[in-house]
C-alpha cells in the first residue's frame, strides 16, 4: 500500500498543490476559450471601479474677444465597490483508495499518491472553471448568480445605478427587416460606448433565438444575394457573419441546464479595454493572507488518526461588466 504520511515532502505542500492546480488545462467553456474578460489578480478581497459621471459637449463658437470662455466642467466622479466571492470545495483520500495498489519502491508510492490527488484536484477545478464561467455570463447579462440561479451576489445595474438595453428584433415577423433591427441594437451600443473603439461584435444567442435568427427569410435572402447560403445552412452548431455581427449558439449546460436561456441573446463589444474583468483574491489560508490573488488554490490536511487526507480547492473571483449599457440584451 502506498504511504500517505505526505506530510514531510515538499510534492505535497501548498505551493506545489496550487501550481499544480493552476497548470491543469480549463475546461472547455466558450466564454473562456474566446478570452473576453481580462484577468486581474488583488490582494485584498474587495476592489472598487470608478464611475465617471461625465457627458462629451461641444464647445459653442466665440468671438475672441470674450475674456471668459466657455467653461469645461470636471464630470462628477463615484466609487463603487465589489466583493470577491469564495468558492471553496473539499474532497478526502483514504487508504481505501490505494489499497491493494503494489507498489515497486518508495518512488511508486509517491507517484501512486500523486496521481490520486491529480485526479481530484483535476475534478475540482472542472467545477470551479464551471462556477467561474456561469459567472462570467451573469457578468455579461449584468447580474452574477449564485450556483441556485436564483440569489444574487452582484448587480452591475444597481451598482452603477443604470438601466438595461434592450432591442427587440422581432424575429417572429417574417416581414421584419432583420438588418435594420440589428443596426439599431449596434447604434444603442454606439452611444453607450461613446468613441471607444472595438475591434469585433458578438452575439451569443440561446437555442430559439438563434434558430429564430437563421430561420428567418430576410437572413436566408441576404446570404443567398452574396453567394454565403452554404454558410448559413451549415451553421446551425457554428457561429456565422451577418451584417459585421457574428453570432453563435451559447451550448454551455451544467447539470442538465443551459447557463443561458433559449430566448436570449447578448450583444457584446469585443476588444473594449476593461469592459469585462475577472478579479482573482487570495485564498483565506495564513499563507496567502495579503498576497496577489491566483485563480486557483489547492491545499491538503491530514484526517484525524491518520486516516486519510482532507483535500481542498478553492478560487475566489469575481466577474464584473464596468460598462453594463454596452452590452445589448436583444428579444426575439
Amino acid at each position: 500500500m502506498a504511504d500517505l504520511g505526505l506530510f514531510g515532502t515538499d510534492d505535497f505542500s501548498l505551493q506545489a498543490l496550487t501550481a499544480a492546480i493552476n497548470s491543469f488545462p480549463p475546461t472547455p467553456k466558450r466564454i473562456a476559450q474566446l478570452k473576453l474578460f481580462s484577468e486581474i489578480p488583488i490582494a485584498s478581497t474587495t476592489f472598487v471601479v470608478e464611475k465617471h459621471n461625465d457627458t462629451l459637449t461641444l464647445v459653442p463658437n466665440q468671438s475672441r474677444t470674450i475674456a471668459t470662455p466657455n467653461a469645461t466642467g470636471g464630470g462628477s466622479r463615484s466609487v463603487v465597490s465589489f466583493t470577491t466571492s469564495h468558492l471553496p470545495t473539499q474532497d478526502t483520500l483514504t487508504p481505501d483508495d490505494i489499497q491493494n495498489v503494489r507498489a515497486f519502491g518508495s518512488a511508486d508510492d509517491l507517484q501512486t499518491m500523486q496521481q490520486f490527488v491529480s485526479e481530484r484536484l483535476a475534478k475540482m477545478r472542472r467545477r470551479i472553471d464551471a462556477t467561474i464561467e456561469y459567472q462570467r455570463l451573469g457578468a455579461i447579462q449584468g447580474k452574477v448568480l449564485d450556483s441556485d440561479g436564483v440569489t444574487v451576489i452582484e448587480d452591475m445595474f444597481t451598482k452603477f445605478g443604470l438601466t438595461q438595453q434592450t432591442a427587440a428584433m422581432n424575429l417572429g415577423d417574417a416581414a421584419t427587416n432583420v438588418k435594420d433591427k440589428l443596426d439599431t441594437a449596434v447604434d444603442l451600443m454606439d452611444q453607450a460606448l461613446a468613441d471607444e473603439q472595438y475591434e469585433d461584435i458578438r452575439v451569443l444567442c440561446g437555442s430559439n433565438f438563434y434558430k429564430s435568427l437563421t430561420g428567418h427569410p430576410k437572413v436566408e435572402k441576404a446570404f443567398q444575394l452574396t453567394d454565403k447560403s452554404s454558410v448559413l445552412y451549415k451553421s446551425t452548431r457554428k457561429e456565422f457573419d451577418f451584417d459585421s455581427v457574428i453570432f453563435e449558439p451559447y451550448k454551455s449546460v451544467v447539470g442538465g441546464s443551459a447557463l443561458l436561456g433559449d430566448d436570449g441573446a447578448y450583444m457584446i463589444p469585443v476588444g473594449v479595454p476593461d469592459l469585462l474583468q475577472t478579479v482573482f483574491a487570495p485564498a483565506n489560508y495564513n499563507e496567502t493572507a495579503n498576497t496577489r490573488g491566483l485563480p486557483y488554490y489547492a491545499k491538503q490536511e491530514s484526517k484525524p488518526l491518520g486516516k486519510g487526507i482532507l483535500l481542498e480547492a478553492q478560487s475566489n473571483p469575481m466577474s464584473i461588466c464596468t460598462r453594463p449599457r454596452a452590452i445589448i440584451k436583444l428579444t426575439v
